[in-house]
């Protein structure tokens, strides 16, 4: 896996496949996304790439950081995410300039334009940019006027329960680790 900070150090990248994410611990929903960007970057005979932050959002947005604990260093997130055959790991610096973008913007300005981006893979219910209140549909909107595809990762349950970074880490907290 090649690891790139920002945008301006990538190299040229065939047809690439996007996923957009903090990935905090990489865990089983995440493995699947990622499995998903995987399988559809080899349909396209394109390579895989994954942009992340860092440092996390909520470490930078105020009032959303709280009691706020990351799972996984950057260091062990990029050795998790390499083991599951990424091609690319791309980690853009969060600031709150950053954090103002609209998801118009990034995709605009970061994903088409300097990463020309092929293929946007994104969870069920994923939102990203300062609009997050965007309509179901916006990113299939930002793919015709930008010229990208759009799949949607189907929602990962395990053993009939939501898996997330918030409900690990809340479980963590209360000493549940096996559960985690």
């Amino acid at each position: 896996m090649r690891l790139c900070y920002g945008f301006d150090s990538l190299p040229e990248i065939v047809r690439p496949v996007v996923t957009i994410g903090s990935f905090d611990g990489v865990h089983l929903g995440h493995k699947a996304l990622l499995e998903e960007v995987i399988a559809e970057a080899r349909k396209v005979e394109g390579e895989s790439v994954v942009v992340t932050f860092s440092p996390h959002p909520r470490e930078v947005i105020p009032g959303k950081g709280g009691d706020f604990r990351l799972l996984t260093s950057l260091e062990r997130k990029a050795e998790l995410i390499e083991e599951l055959g990424i091609d690319y790991l791309v980690v853009v610096e969060f600031t709150m300039a950053f954090a103002a973008l609209t998801s118009e913007e990034f995709v605009r300005d970061f994903l088409t334009s300097k990463l020309g981006m092929h293929t946007l893979v994104v969870g069920y219910n994923h939102r990203f940019g300062h609009d997050r209140d965007v309509p179901a549909d916006h990113f299939e909107r930002l793919a015709q006027r930008y010229g990208f595809e759009v799949v949607r990762a189907s929602a990962f349950t395990f053993e009939g329960g939501k898996v997330s970074s918030s409900v690990i880490r809340n479980l963590l907290a209360e000493g549940r680790q096996t559960e985690a």
